[in-house]
C-alpha cells in the first residue's frame, strides 16, 4: 500500500497507515535498526542521547560525527559505517570499470552476484577484525583498510 501512495503522490506524506512526524524527529522513533542515507553529519554530539536505536547503518557518507560516534559506542549502539555500508555502489561503478576496459559485459544477476560475494567477504573481514582488536565496526573497517595498503606496499617493495 505504501509503494502504490508513493508512486501516485510521489512520497509517504499523507499515507494512511502512518504517523506524521517532523522530519527530524525520524532519528528518535524507537527502531532496531536507523539508516540515515541521505546528508552528512546528521547524528552528533547534540543528539545523539536520543538515538534509540540498537543499530546503525551508514547510508550516507559521514552521517555521524566524530563525537556522536564515541558517544554511542560507548552506550553499546552498533554502528555499520558507511565505508562498509554503502559501498557496493563504488563497487558496482568498479565492475562497469572492468567491463568497459576488458571488453566484458556481464548481465545484471551476474553483477549482483559478483557484488554480493564481495561484500559477504568485506562485511566477514571487518567484523572479524573489530572482533580480533576489541575495537568498533569503524576501527575495524580502518584497521583492515591499512593493513591492506601495508601488503601493497611490502609487495610492491615500496619501503626498504
Amino acid at each position: 500500500a505504501l509503494i502504490s501512495h508513493v508512486r501516485e503522490r510521489g512520497g509517504v506524506a499523507g499515507f494512511w497507515g502512518g504517523e506524521a512526524i517532523p522530519r527530524d524527529d525520524v532519528f528518535f522513533i524507537e527502531a532496531d535498526v536507523l539508516i540515515p542515507a541521505a546528508l552528512e553529519g546528521v547524528i552528533t554530539e547534540e543528539n545523539a542521547d536520543r538515538i534509540l536505536a540498537n543499530m546503525i547503518v551508514e547510508g550516507a557518507n559521514g552521517p555521524t560525527t566524530p563525537k556522536a560516534d564515541e558517544l554511542l559506542n560507548k552506550r553499546g549502539t552498533i554502528i555499520v559505517p558507511d565505508i562498509l555500508a554503502n559501498s557496493g555502489g563504488v563497487l558496482v561503478s568498479y565492475f562497469e570499470w572492468v567491463q568497459g576496459r576488458m571488453g566484458y559485459y556481464w548481465d545484471e544477476e551476474e553483477v549482483k552476484t559478483k557484488m554480493e560475494q564481495k561484500l559477504r567477504r568485506a562485511t566477514r573481514e571487518v567484523f572479524e577484525t573489530s572482533k580480533k582488536f576489541n575495537v568498533d565496526l569503524r576501527t575495524g573497517a580502518y584497521i583492515l583498510a591499512l593493513k591492506r595498503i601495508e601488503e601493497v606496499y611490502r609487495e610492491r617493495e615500496l619501503f626498504p
